[in-house]
């Protein structure tokens, strides 16, 4: 690693203050990858000076995960331990504020059957259903940064060696996350304030639909009544400001789960279970997608729509994300969703956020279906934006007024 411990330890107080925006007494949980180990190190002393009561790490190791990925039974891999999912949400009930150094690498699980995958990912999903639940309504505080593993490095820069691979997505990371600038932390209101004027206007709009126009893209996206715009910095429950995902470049809402129509092409891979899923399309009547297709990934595709009986079939979110974004323009495909997603216009298939809607947080099951918010075992995200996507948003008495032209924003801010 050759970048510099300054650079770390800015890093991991940007992680800390502005990401997670711990406070004095309360608990941190770490989800990393065990290569990350020496940066997680830094951050939990961060942690601990900032006046943390404990620090909780949950390791992962990429080559243990393969080798039970291929070896281990399917009644293995169909249950996840209940011991550890009270264990994490036992922490989220006590208010631990929650931090993942994310550094998958998108081909780890290359060659291993999709029936697998898919089992995995179920049976996490149902088990840890509390526990995201703590985090999609944000009754806890959490952030997720990026680290660059050896895998991910060399996925995204093949062509060097893999230290330099490494070195190089150092260079990105640090870059994107704002981290190289002389106060990182000033630099970050700046970037939500920003944030903040796009969702402030589109929630005064209140668009009743939006409308998609691009290559392999005809969508009509309806919109529920009292949705509500989000972006940059989010508050939690108890009133304290924190940043979801950094990077972050986009504003995002969800749709009405019942009002999606037409057909939508990805225009960036998918890395989904340690799966690549690419250049797909997928079709929509009635919020529901009909028909699918992918050039490479189409079997991990199906299971992931086959996640639970209607839901991993339908949206739960539609984020803006202009084509000039600092990830964007930078040129590179990250095959990590963290980055690539704020590179790009996207969607999310599954679960929506509760409080992108007016007292979502509140509803329960039926009255969720009620007001048209999706829910579902998964949520994920995948990219369609281009320079050429064009959207228009429709008001409730018909008017088109266009939101983003050749990828980018049409509409004044102040």
């Amino acid at each position: 690693m050759t970048v510099s411990m300054e650079t770390l330890q800015k890093y991991a107080k940007l992680a800390i203050q502005t990401g997670v925006n711990l406070q004095k007494g309360q608990g941190l949980l770490i989800n990393a990858p065990i290569e990350a180990v020496e940066f997680v190190r830094i951050i939990a002393k961060e942690a601990y000076e900032t006046g943390a009561k404990n620090v909780h790490i949950e390791w992962n190791d990429g080559d243990l995960t393969f080798e039970k990925m291929k070896h281990a039974t399917m009644e293995v891999l169909e249950n996840f331990p209940k011991w550890r999912a009270d264990g994490l949400t036992e922490m989220a009930k006590d208010d631990y504020a929650v931090l993942t150094v994310y550094g998958e690498n998108p081909d780890l699980l290359k060659g291993i059957e999709a029936e697998r995958i898919s089992a995995v990912n179920k049976a996490g999903a149902i088990a840890l259903s509390e526990y995201r639940d703590y985090m999609m309504n944000d009754k806890i505080r959490w952030s997720i940064v990026g680290y660059p593993t050896s895998g991910w490095a060399e996925k995204v820069f093949p062509d060097v060696s893999p230290e330099a691979a490494k070195d190089k997505l150092w260079d990105q990371i640090i870059s994107i996350a704002r981290v190289d600038q002389q106060n990182p932390m000033d630099a970050w209101d700046k970037h939500n304030e920003t944030l903040k004027q796009a969702r402030e206007f589109l929630n005064k709009k209140q668009y009743k639909k939006l409308i998609y126009k691009a290559e392999g893209t005809d969508l009509t996206i309806e919109l529920p009544e009292h949705h509500i715009w989000h972006g940059g910095a989010a508050t939690s429950a108890k009133g304290v400001r924190f940043n979801p995902n950094m990077p972050t470049e986009e504003v995002f809402t969800m749709p009405h789960k019942y009002g999606v129509n037409g057909t939508v092409s990805s225009t960036k891979p998918l890395s989904y279970g340690g799966n690549l899923i690419d250049n797909f399309t997928l079709t929509f009547k009635d919020g529901k997608v009909v028909d699918f297709s992918a050039e490479q990934g189409e079997e991990a595709l199906k299971h992931m729509l086959d996640t639970d009986e209607d839901g991993a079939r339908r949206l739960g979110e539609v984020a803006l994300v202009p084509h000039e974004s600092p990830i964007s323009q930078s040129g590179i495909i990250f095959y990590n969703t963290l980055f690539d997603e704020n590179a790009s216009c996207h969607l999310a298939l599954g679960k929506a956020y509760p409080t992108n809607i007016k007292d979502g947080s509140n509803m329960d099951t039926e009255e969720m279906d009620k007001h048209g918010v999706n829910d579902s075992l998964i949520h994920e995200d995948f990219m369609i934006g281009s320079a050429e996507l064009n959207i228009d948003g429709e008001t409730k008495d018909g008017k088109l007024e266009p939101i983003f032209r050749n990828g980018t924003w049409a509409i004044p801010f102040e």
